[in-house]
Formats: structure tokens, C-alpha cells, sequence
């Protein structure tokens, strides 16, 4: 059994994984969280995109423990603020993983936008390091396209989940199940995209 090392302590994002393997078919891969391994030192978040915050991270997890690491770095890019809060979204209201006043800011923010130019996407990198050196790092990107609500809506998801509504739908990307969130949502398409290189490695 091949052990994997996923770059959190979230729980739905190991859960989340644990689905798009089981989805694929593979077997053979033991993932573990951050709380599984011995406390290591992690690099601030200082990358200029998804995709470097979430190849730092991997490179961290291996360079510290030695086993194959997973990361993924990913936020909500909003089209009438150019893009933000984008690599910012976690600390958006200046404490980093306070979803909820995250959240109320944005809506604060876009209280004057009209509803047709409330479009945004939730990005997400996921990076894949299994070695050392540039050849043993892959990375994939992942979007979701929708809008913003005026309001929270659903219980379920965290982030910004509560106020996303998906393209194409008229839920709220918290009040999907989990399994039609996987299908849709950025992370689940960046993992999926994973999904040949975790499977050399299985």
C-alpha cells in the first residue's frame, strides 16, 4: 500500500479525494492528513497564483516527510473586483479561515453590482510532488463558473460555497450533495485531472 500525503488538516478535502480515487477506481494508495505525520514547518502562502502556493505546499509535505504529497491551493476569482480576492480568498477579511466574514464582505462589496455582472469562478491548482527534483512535480487547474448571490444560501460546503451559485443550476454550491458537488466544482476537476499520475503512483 502506497502511502500519500494530502497538504491539510480539512477533512472534507481528504474525504474529497477519498471520492474522485474511489470514483476512478484506485486502489492502493493510503492517504494521510498533516495530522498524520510529524509537525513540520510550512512555507507562508506568499505564490502570485494557485498554482505555486499549491506546488510549495507539495514541495513542503515531501521535502519533510519524504512520501508522495498532495496540495491544492484555490479561491473565488470575482469579475467585478478584477479578480479578487483570488490567491487572497482565505484571509479576504484579514483572519485567515474565517469563512463567514469572508463571505459577508464580498456580499458588502458587490451590494451595488447588478446581477448580470455578478459572475465569478472558484479556481482551484492541485499539485502533485513525488520526488525531488522539477520532473517529479505535476500540476492541474480547475475551474467553476457561476455567479454571486445576494444572500447565504445552505448548510452544506465551507469557503465561499454559501454564496456561489454554479452555472446552469439555481442551488447554491452549499446546497449540493457532496458527490454532485465532486462532480462539478473546481477541486473536483483539478483532482481528476491528477488522476493518471495517482495512478502510477498506486
Amino acid at each position: 500500500m502506497s502511502k500519500l500525503l494530502v497538504a491539510s488538516r480539512n477533512a472534507k478535502k481528504l474525504a474529497e479525494l477519498h471520492r474522485v480515487l474511489d470514483a476512478a477506481g484506485i486502489v492502493g494508495l493510503e492517504l494521510l492528513s498533516l495530522a498524520d505525520v510529524p509537525e513540520y514547518p510550512e512555507a507562508p502562502e506568499t505564490g502570485a497564483t494557485f498554482e505555486e502556493n499549491a506546488l510549495a505546499k507539495a514541495r513542503d509535505g515531501y521535502t519533510a516527510t519524504g512520501i508522495p504529497c498532495v496540495a491544492d491551493d484555490s479561491g473565488l476569482c470575482v469579475d467585478a473586483l478584477n479578480g479578487m480576492p483570488g490567491v487572497l480568498s482565505a484571509r479576504w477579511a484579514g483572519v485567515h479561515g474565517d469563512d463567514v466574514t469572508n463571505y459577508w464582505l464580498l456580499l458588502a462589496q458587490l451590494t451595488d453590482v447588478p446581477d448580470d455582472r455578478r459572475g465569478a469562478a472558484f479556481v482551484s491548482a492541485c499539485a502533485l510532488v513525488t520526488g525531488p527534483g522539477p520532473e517529479d512535480a505535476v500540476t492541474t487547474r480547475g475551474q467553476w463558473h457561476g455567479t454571486i448571490a445576494r444572500e447565504p444560501r445552505g448548510e452544506g460546503g465551507f469557503g465561499y460555497d454559501p454564496v456561489f451559485l454554479p452555472d446552469g443550476g439555481d442551488c447554491s454550491a452549499a446546497e449540493l450533495t457532496p458527490e454532485a458537488k465532486d462532480a462539478a466544482s473546481h477541486r473536483g476537476r483539478a483532482l481528476e485531472l491528477l488522476v493518471p499520475a495517482l495512478r502510477k503512483l498506486a
